[in-house]
């Protein structure tokens, strides 16, 4: 395959759910390596840059039986599938036993026949990493003691939700500083030097099985972080930070490799600063389910550098389904946004389909929920749109836009433009409730002097304009609520 794009589309699969739903469409058992043609090509025909398979590496025995002793969980599992059973608990996925792909799965043999079949049509693969924790029976915990962060019996005692017994050794749970520990898995030591290395070792292997990781959330593992959270217990703090002695050593080997980081706490541009390709964008969701449009527009004033580096979305399996969260007419804009941005666009299997039920990750089975067709067509066609390289590899920049005195509704209108050699594109999105009007300036002088059609390629609507007045004083527009344009710019 070609170098990836500069602003990929990714496909979120979870696969563990997506291969038992297709076992029972086909009525025989699928894995990895059996799944029809027909299926991987139906994701193709999307045209995703690459597909992330969530949830492959083999689950824990252990951590199964800790999350059915979990009132909370089990509520949760019994809210998102009634008639659930203790058989659906298949494990969490970042409760991870070994780096080995599931037997249920396909194996490690039915993973490199999946990705190849995904490679003959141009799609790259996704896996997962965890680096802040294992589950309890992970073999290093008996082998490599060390590489945890350990307590006392005293702890143990005094604090049992917090710090489990192993193997003689008492190991401190896995833990967000903002929340409680999660009391199936156990924290990794990021200041231990034996550990490190052997991360380093852990993710060539897994290089060697995909294009590249989501590494799961990635900034506990900072310095600063991690010596916050656990202190002494952690030891001395190392020189050097724990992904820029990762990241180099694996793109030494494989440069085109991509790491992703689950990122929070307005620190995505440091994990950026060390290495990271791309980073979540959970602020620009949060702003555009709950903030007004001006706080969306402000967002995308970021220096470019960095939102190049970004994942942009409005779903993946730690949100609330799109089509639960955003409603109808607010969910096609916003996707229509995501799609249209800098960074990577990541999108979440389901999600076309309107479903809505958010499925914990422990679970191997999903609700039968009813297909909204017209959803489905609705991205089917704004993929299809984007599947272009002036939305992979081209130049983006934010238009400017006003208003009147008397009429402010031009702060509900988000518009920005797209171009590589002879492509011209301009997207004006009205995120709100209400009908907008605005001037739309759009950033290119060489317009000037012709005349040139807007062609909305997702409504067929055309328009022809004067480049002047596309340039100063702008185009002209008035939208509905969550109303849009697609335009391609041709020459007349």
């Amino acid at each position: 395959m070609e170098s990836w794009p500069k602003h990929p589309v990714i496909y979120e699969i979870n696969t563990w759910v997506w291969l038992g739903d297709l076992s029972r469409k086909y009525q025989k058992p699928v894995n990895l390596a059996t799944v029809p043609l027909e299926e991987w090509d139906a994701i193709a025909s999307h045209g995703f840059d690459a597909v992330w398979f969530m949830g492959v590496w083999e689950r824990s025995p252990a951590g199964i039986e800790i999350s059915m002793r979990n009132e909370g969980l089990l509520e949760d599992f019994r809210r998102a599938l009634p008639d659930f059973s203790a058989e659906d608990n298949v494990g969490s996925p970042y409760c991870v036993r070994r780096y080995a792909v599931d037997g249920h799965l396909g194996g490690p043999q039915g993973l490199a026949a999946a990705r190849k079949t995904l490679a003959k049509r141009d799609i790259r693969l996704i896996l997962d990493f965890v680096p802040n924790h294992v589950a309890p029976d992970h073999p290093w915990v008996m082998n490599h003691p060390e590489y945890f962060v350990q307590g006392n019996t005293d702890d143990a005692k005094k604090d049992p939700a917090s710090f489990i017994e192993a193997g003689g050794k008492v190991f401190a749970c896995g833990r967000d500083p903002f929340f409680p520990a999660w009391p199936d898995v156990l924290q990794l030591n990021a200041f231990q030097p034996g550990l490190r290395q052997a991360v380093i070792q852990t993710v060539a292997e897994i290089a060697g099985q995909c294009d590249g990781i989501r590494c799961d959330m990635a900034m506990l593992m900072l310095n600063t972080i991690f010596e916050r959270t656990w202190g002494a217990r952690a030891g001395a703090r190392p020189a050097e930070d724990y992904w820029p002695t990762l990241i180099p050593a694996i793109k030494a080997k494989w440069p085109e490799f991509r790491f992703i980081a689950e990122a929070y706490w307005d620190l995505e541009w440091e994990l950026q600063q060390q290495g990271f390709d791309y980073c979540y964008d959970k602020k620009l969701y949060d702003r555009m389910e709950h903030g007004a449009t001006e706080n969306v527009r402000l967002h995308l004033l970021a220096d470019l550098s960095y939102q190049e580096g970004m994942v942009r979305f409005i779903e993946n399996h730690d949100e609330p389904r799109a089509a639960a969260a955003f409603p109808v007419g607010k969910g096609r804009a916003s996707a229509l946004a995501v799609l249209t941005l800098p960074g990577a666009r990541l999108l979440h299997e389901g999600q076309f389909e309107g479903r809505k039920v958010r499925l914990p990750v422990f679970l191997g089975r999903r609700p039968a929920e009813p297909v909204d067709h017209d959803l489905a067509a609705f991205y089917g066609r704004l993929l299809q749109e984007i599947n272009r390289d002036v939305f992979r590899n081209g130049e983006w920049r934010l238009c400017e836009k006003s208003g009147w005195p008397d009429n402010q509704s031009s702060l509900n209108i988000l518009a920005w433009c797209w171009v590589k050699d002879e492509e011209r594109y301009v997207i004006v999105v009205n995120f709100s409730a209400g009908s907008s009007q605005a001037l739309v300036r759009v950033p290119w002088d060489e317009l000037r002097g012709r005349t040139w059609r807007l062609s909305d390629v997702l409504s067929g609507e055309a328009y022809d304009r004067r480049g002047n007045e596309i340039v100063v004083p702008g185009l002209y527009t008035d939208l509905g609520p969550w109303r849009w344009h697609f335009f391609r710019l041709n020459p007349l």
